[in-house]
């Protein structure tokens, strides 16, 4: 069952965030190197639940909880762009430890009906194109993305 952010469900929302974005900071870590990854990852285990509470903060009508059996087994995050029409999903994740299958598709097919009901045309998600976000693109996929924009970020040691 997907349902509206309430207050009291922030720490277990922030825990879910931190637990499911550890594999993806390892292999961040892994590719870029211990010292660039500390320098734009400086607080890797808990970044990710501070990213989901200043945005509960700001904009907590834009965040769904999913719950089964009355536990939270996932979150997803949105802004809506008015002028161009344009819903964009952002932090959204499953607990890693929930073991359940399809809490993505209801938490997305949750957004895109807020989306049509806020008179939006489009929806927008972006996600890594490395081996840790295969699955987030395999959920994109299933739920109807299907215009995709690659792009590659790089740096170097000066």
């Amino acid at each position: 069952m997907v349902r509206p952010y309430r207050c009291s469900d922030l720490p277990v929302l922030m825990d879910i965030g931190n637990r499911a974005w550890k594999p993806i900071y390892d292999m961040y870590e892994r590719q870029r190197g211990k010292a660039l990854f500390a320098l734009l990852t400086p607080n890797r285990d808990t970044v990710k639940g501070d990213q989901i509470r200043a945005h509960a903060e700001r904009s907590p009508e834009n965040l769904l909880v999913c719950e089964e059996g009355g536990r939270i087994v996932g979150f997803i995050t949105f802004h809506l762009d008015r002028e161009k029409g344009i819903g964009t999903i952002g932090n959204n994740a499953v607990d890693p430890a929930c073991g359940l299958k399809g809490i993505g598709q209801q938490m997305y097919a949750a957004a895109f009906a807020r989306f049509r009901q806020e008179g939006m045309r489009y929806a927008k998600v972006t996600t890594g194109l490395d081996e840790a976000h295969a699955r987030a693109r395999r959920a994109y996929e299933r739920a109807g993305f299907n215009v995709r924009q690659e792009d590659v970020t790089y740096y170097r040691e000066l």
